[in-house]
């Protein structure tokens, strides 16, 4: 049995220890095993743990729940993805509460170009499921990936399309993958899997409960380079992703919808608040977000690339194989310091030979 994972999903099993001291810890020590084995004193002396969760750590003894979860992810083929590693969720690791697990079933790159969160009301229109369906339909060619939450509803919907479509789309999840919540999508789930992908940090017989629905939502908008708010309440789970989105410098875009009509009362405030771009066709959304750009041809990226400096040759050739890429993407790719990449990416964009997008995305000029 890997030690490591057993010690990783036992991280994710200590009360008082969550996303955000998780990632300290690993942070401190660089692999969960470290942290189990450090001793109480320099565990309390880390910012945020103190005394308590030292001793919550030093306590735990559940491991043959870890264990049993590793039973269950081998016999169903689920990957874990820790924060550490390289297939994990490279835009999440910009959220200061990043899931410190990931438990994950499909095919679907979780680090694609392009990036995007279908989100909406579970009692939607036929406007937000026409709009909805028209979206996904022109986004066909773009090789991007939509991310929704499985519920009724829009959700359901993008999903929906997105297989219709053959676009790959991943359902994040509030329960673990043992089960489907609502049960009568048990069969989209199978459809989702046949091109995406079922992703969730909850351990098999975790019900759905209310208070799992928000984690879900960060996740959904941390994921997004973009995501559009079909329609939505002023209250509830599709205002809470895009709040979550806005607030990790996400694009967020509302469809506008008529003034007198409570699905759209949401998608109005968020306009109105300046937190989201109004959303109209697929043409203005790609326009928005600078999907439209033509690459420059070789020759004449060649000659602009004469002078380059190592780091920056790194980070051009990445992009010449992308139209766009995020920055936690090159950072993964380019096997640079953070710091390299920043500078690298800096000098890019002051002699005008890459540009930066919305989303912390970047592209050739």
């Amino acid at each position: 049995m890997n030690n490591e994972l057993l010690y990783q999903i036992s991280l994710t099993l200590i009360n008082g220890v969550g996303a955000v001291q998780a990632k300290q810890l690993i942070e401190h020590f660089g692999a969960a095993e470290n942290i189990f084995k450090a001793k109480k004193k320099e565990l309390s002396s880390i910012e945020n743990i103190g005394e308590i969760r030292a001793h919550q750590i030093k306590d735990f003894a559940n491991f043959k729940e870890a264990e049993e979860e590793i039973n269950f992810c081998e016999k169903h083929h689920i990957e874990t993805l820790f924060i550490t590693d390289k297939n994990y969720p490279q835009r999440l690791l910009n959220c200061y509460d990043s899931p410190t697990l990931l438990y994950y079933r499909g095919n679907a790159d979780l680090n694609a170009s392009k990036m995007i969160s279908i989100i909406g009301t579970r009692n939607n229109t036929e406007y937000g499921k026409q709009i909805t369906e028209q979206f996904v339909e022109d986004m066909q060619a773009q090789n991007l990936v939509i991310l929704s939450g499985l519920a009724f509803g829009i959700d359901a919907i993008a999903h929906k399309s997105s297989v219709e479509n053959n676009i790959s789309t991943v359902a994040v999840l509030a329960h673990g993958l043992d089960t489907i919540y609502p049960a009568q999508h048990k069969s989209l789930a199978k459809e989702i899997l046949l091109n995406g992908g079922l992703l969730t940090e909850f351990r098999k017989n975790t019900n759905p409960d209310k208070h799992n629905f928000p984690k879900r939502n960060r996740i959904v908008a941390g994921m997004s380079d973009a995501t559009i708010v079909i329609e939505t309440a002023v209250k509830g789970g599709s205002m809470i992703t895009a709040e979550l989105a806005y607030n990790y410098n996400r694009d967020v875009f509302a469809v506008p919808g008529k003034i007198v009509d409570s699905k759209s009362a949401g998608c109005l405030k968020l306009i109105q608040q300046n937190k989201a771009i109004v959303f109209t066709n697929a043409e203005e959304f790609m326009h928005a977000m600078g999907w439209q750009q033509k690459k420059l041809s070789a020759k004449k990226q060649r000659e602009l690339f004469i002078e380059l400096s190592d780091d920056e040759k790194i980070i051009v050739d990445i992009l010449k194989e992308k139209e766009t890429i995020n920055i936690d993407e090159l950072y993964l790719k380019s096997a640079l310091s953070s710091s390299s990449v920043a500078a690298a990416v800096l000098n890019l964009e002051l002699q005008n030979v890459i540009a930066s997008l919305p989303g912390k995305m970047y592209r050739l000029i």
